[in-house]
């Protein structure tokens, strides 16, 4: 099979329909203050079936072997995908961010993972050297995740002063930080601190700036990051599928830009289904582990042991199913105690 390279015509409509298809999503939620079940549930059926259509066009104008390489990449991405929508919970949960807030910073998250994607498949896997170090990373954040959200799954107040918050005391001396969130903001300027008479208490900047990030801010360079870490076995696996740029690229767009409405379509289930948030957690252990067995193999030799992107996959939905099914089996007690106080 000749190299499928780069048809002018694919590139020109590809990147027209994830253009046009990420405007709508912006406009879609542009006033969103909350992201509905029913919402994310469509637009997870719009974002497959995009890419679905896109496999339909590479068959039609091309030949069925391209569009069948590009579908098996699609498949892949969308499979590793997983791991890294699982991550993101831990990150909101670790940043105590809970409300509409995350569509904002997930939606730049991703628009900052397809040119990060874009980059690192042109470079190849040349790149992914590293990948070992920042695996053993984020599986410990994972972990240490995992472990807070079994200490405080029944707060549901998000964090009102990041001062004490980690990525703060990590990053407050390098950069001017102001410890609160403030609106759905990333920055803000020192000048609209002082007209809104927040900068009187000097514990809610690290240091005097003239422009301070959030931990809104933060919280999304936490995203990007592991979106990095997660490129580092991504990106080679899907290049094993296929060396072709333009497909390879293509299986990535579409399986990430799906991942947001995906989350929400966890997130929301969480709040209905009482038991879920416990099976999300079980699977954040299960991804620092697997993170950790596949940096052991890379740096310190190969233990026999390695979980596939199938069988990754099977766990993180037998598990999701298994919080599924118990929250029906077994339902909260609340409404028997709030039926005794109502008589």
């Amino acid at each position: 099979m000749a190299h499928f390279g780069f048809p002018l015509e694919a590139i020109v409509i590809f990147f027209a329909v994830v253009g046009l298809s990420v405007y709508l999503d912006l406009v879609a939620h542009k006033n969103a203050r909350e992201i509905t079940a029913s919402n994310a549930a469509a637009w997870t059926v719009f974002w497959v079936a995009l890419a679905l259509c896109f496999y339909v066009y590479v068959w039609l104008r091309f030949s069925k072997g391209w569009a069948d390489l590009y579908l098996a990449g699609y498949v892949l991405e969308k499979s590793l995908s997983v791991d890294n929508l699982m991550v993101f919970i831990a990150i909101f949960a670790s940043f105590g961010i809970k409300s509409h807030l995350q569509h904002r910073i997930l939606y730049w998250g991703i628009l900052g993972a397809l040119v990060f994607r874009a980059i690192f498949v042109l470079i190849g896997t040349s790149l992914f050297l590293a990948s070992p170090w920042v695996g053993f990373i984020f599986a410990a954040f994972v972990a240490w995740s995992a472990i807070q959200m079994l200490k405080g799954d029944d707060d549901e107040e998000e964090i009102e002063d990041y001062s004490n918050h980690w990525s703060v005391r990590l990053t407050g001396r390098l950069i001017p930080v102001y410890t609160r969130l403030h609106l759905d903001r990333f920055f803000v300027k020192h000048r609209e601190l002082f007209l809104h008479g927040l900068d009187n208490d000097e514990k809610a900047v690290t240091r005097s700036g003239a422009l301070y990030v959030t931990p809104a801010f933060l919280c999304l360079m936490v995203i990007e990051t592991s979106d990095i870490a997660f490129s580092f076995d991504s990106v080679p696996a899907v290049i094993s599928v296929t060396q072709e740029p333009l497909l390879v690229y293509a299986a990535m767009i579409f399986a990430i830009l799906g991942l947001r409405s995906l989350y929400f379509v966890i997130a929301a289930l969480t709040r209905y289904l009482v038991h879920l948030e416990k099976a999300v957690i079980a699977l954040l252990f299960f991804i620092a582990a697997k993170m950790a067995l596949q940096s052991w193999n890379h740096v310190f030799g190969d233990t026999g042991f390695d979980i596939s992107p199938g069988q990754s996959l099977a766990v993180v939905l037998g598990m999701l199913l298994i919080g599924v099914i118990a929250s029906f089996v077994f339902p909260e007690k609340e409404d028997e105690n709030a039926k005794e106080e109502g008589t």
